[in-house]
């Protein structure tokens, strides 16, 4: 879903956050700890009942693992980090102690009351771990495969001695909730994956409306600058008989180089602004034609924007160290990374560090325009400041601030 803008008499489409894959995954994640949680805490009765019927250290041992791990998947989903992973083990820690539950129980005489062995309670928590951390493909088997392992060890006696009806219900019951939740998070997914797509289409036709909006802006600019200084002082010298009409000329034309300088120097006014994500995205499509591989983080860049012409900049300065870096950065092994982070009062800052052989800046020659032109100028003529840091054998660092350092403080 998108918002407009007029501009010159053209909508230009801003995009509006929305709920994204990533989101997905953070909220079933989420949820799955949460209710890990209720029916863990639910097991703990049924647990305790059953612990005579159950060898001590083994008891224990399992109660710990699978206790524990739902306590660790709440944490991780809290703070969204390798939730998937600990999805991941639990799955496989459930799995294994339905197969191991018969080696579990020591008195199956003590389990011949009727109640269902307590990792069962569990089961829709085990399903929904394995959808969080794996394909759907084998997310449905693993809601297959640990129901119908569930319902044979039911009718065991270390499994209640179940009658095979009881038995039966208890897997399909089990298998049903699971599909279910699979089935429910798999729209979810393919909803927010097609809310995706849509975005980034919508980004890539944003991204071409300003960019062409802005050369607009610049070339009227020009023209304008062109009409009023160097075409009148052009014809005023053309026409220039009397000396003091070519001395009129004559300054005219110094005003005009002066107002084409500072034109040059000063970065062009737009109004028009960018989200930070655009230039997540054009740089990470640039990566991808890269030979070498950049180690990329992003951090806070949603709700920033930026105006265009620094959106610009930035992406050519940041491509052009990139580039930089694979030609000068030496041979053997080299570590290379990319930071963009969104900053306070709509900044942002990119980091591009490689630990290549490293080089003077002092030493770099006035002709070599990728350094000083391509990234240095560039950025600050778009109201930014560039840091280099390097020295031989110790690396090279380019940080890109915008706006410039001195004006965030």
């Amino acid at each position: 879903m998108t918002r407009t803008e007029t501009h010159l008499g053209h909508e230009v489409p801003r995009p509006r956050s929305s709920v994204s894959s990533a989101q997905i995954e953070t909220i079933a994640a989420r949820a799955l700890g949460l209710f890990g949680l209720v029916f863990g805490a639910q097991t703990v009765p049924i647990f305790l009942d059953q612990v005579p019927a159950m060898a001590p250290a083994a008891s224990i041992v399992t109660a710990a693992v699978v206790i524990g791990t739902i306590l660790v998947l709440a944490v991780t989903s809290v703070i969204a980090v390798g939730a998937r992973i600990v999805s991941a083990v639990f799955a496989g820690i459930y799995a294994a102690v339905i197969l191991t539950w018969p080696l579990i129980v020591v008195d199956p005489a003590a389990m011949d009351g009727g109640t269902a062995p307590w990792p069962y309670f569990l089961c829709t928590v085990a399903t929904t771990a394995a959808c969080v951390a794996f394909s759907l493909r084998w997310a449905v088997a693993y809601a297959i495969v640990v129901p119908v392992a569930y319902g044979i060890v039911r009718v065991t006696p270390e499994g209640g001695n179940a009658s095979t009806i009881l038995a039966v219900f208890d897997g399909l019951y089990a298998f049903i909730l699971g599909i279910v939740v699979i089935i429910i998070i798999t729209m979810l997914r393919q909803a927010s994956a097609a809310v995706d797509a849509a975005q980034e289409a919508a980004l890539r036709r944003y991204d071409l409306a300003v960019r062409q909006h802005a050369s607009e802006v610049e070339r009227v600019r020009v023209d304008a600058l062109v009409h009023d200084s160097v075409l009148t002082t052009l014809l005023s010298a053309a026409a220039a008989e009397s000396p003091e009409q070519k001395a009129l000329a004559s300054r005219m034309a110094g005003d005009a180089m002066l107002r084409l300088d500072e034109a040059g120097a000063a970065p062009a006014e737009t109004i028009e602004t960018a989200p930070l994500p655009v230039l997540v995205r054009r740089v990470s499509a640039a990566l991808a034609t890269f030979a070498a591989d950049f180690e990329v983080d992003v951090e806070s860049v949603d709700g920033v924007e930026l105006p265009v012409d620094a959106v610009e900049a930035i992406y050519s300065a940041t491509v052009q160290a990139m580039v930089n870096s694979m030609q000068h950065a030496g041979p053997g092994r080299v570590s290379r990374s990319l930071l963009i982070r969104g900053e306070r009062r709509g900044g942002c800052l990119v980091s591009i560090v490689d630990t290549g052989r490293g080089f003077d800046p002092a030493d770099v020659p006035s002709a070599r325009l990728g350094l000083r032109v391509s990234i240095v100028e560039r950025v600050q003529s778009a109201g930014g400041s560039t840091v280099i840091r390097s020295a031989p054998g110790e690396g090279t660092s380019v940080t890109i601030h915008w706006p410039a350092e001195e004006a965030i403080a």
